[in-house]
């Protein structure tokens, strides 16, 4: 599900749950309603409302923490570059071909990431490695270290690179969908309870309609929210590649 999805579709709900309400106000004459009836009507939105707005809460802190992850995994990649990067350059001329293959590397894996990111029915070349990316560790394994400084080099190097290996298959294993469909759907319906219980008990106006617009426009912003920021590699929020594409320096 889309946050543009998301945000219609409980938009159209809440109004229509709000001409549910106006009607049924109408047909049933609910305004010679009891002082106790209307206190029961308002008692049960009010407790509908308090649940939607924990629930909604909750939905948007966890929506946000996966964004931050990864958003964070993604720096830790170009972290991790610069550093192997760094490492190979004092390593020493041999591995130069290294270095080179590592800045063909990184932005084709980082095109991987926002593509088979954003690919909702789990694309089975996600946990392959790719061509560029096998000949750059075939190039970490071969070089011959011919004195001890450079065999720390590159035992350094081989375990910065199967950092980078395992972050970027975290990028994948921690997606998460934010809102599943069915309690969407009844989150959703808690809604058009709430607002069809609104136009219940007020009677139709200008401002009273104003109002309930933009009361279902608030509503449906939080789910579009909670959506978008749960896609961290699409939508209006997604997260910049920028970082990894300009992370690493021309070879001199």
């Amino acid at each position: 599900m889309t946050s543009t999805v998301a945000f219609l579709a409980s938009f159209v709900s809440i109004l229509i749950g709000t001409a549910i309400g106006m009607v049924l106000k109408r047909l049933l004459r609910l305004d010679t309603l009891e002082g106790g009836s209307k206190e029961l009507i308002r008692l049960g939105a009010g407790l509908l409302s308090t649940l939607a707005a924990l629930v909604i809460g909750l939905m948007i802190a966890s929506a946000k923490n996966t964004y931050d992850t990864q958003n964070t995994n993604i720096l830790q990649l170009g972290t991790n570059a610069v550093l192997v990067d760094q490492l190979l350059t004092q390593y020493g001329p041999e591995a130069r071909a290294a270095r080179t293959l590592l800045r063909e590397a990184i932005p084709s894996a980082t095109a991987r990431i926002w593509r088979e990111s954003n690919e909702r029915d789990g694309a089975g070349s996600t946990f392959v490695i790719s061509g560029t990316a096998e000949r750059f560790y075939s190039a970490i394994e071969g070089l011959r270290p011919a004195n001890a400084e450079q065999t720390s080099l590159k035992s350094r190097i081989i375990a910065i690179t199967t950092e980078m290996g395992r972050t970027r298959l975290l990028v994948f294993t921690q997606t998460d969908n934010a809102i599943p469909v069915p309690f969407f759907i009844v989150l959703t319906f808690w809604l058009v309870v709430i607002f069809a219980s609104f136009s219940l008990l007020a009677e139709p106006s200008p401002i009273v309609i104003i109002s309930i617009l933009v009361f279902a426009i608030s509503v449906s912003s939080a789910l579009f929210l909670i959506v978008d920021l749960s896609h961290p590699f699409d939508g209006l929020m997604q997260i910049s590649n920028d970082h990894l594409r300009a992370v690493l320096p021309k070879i001199e």
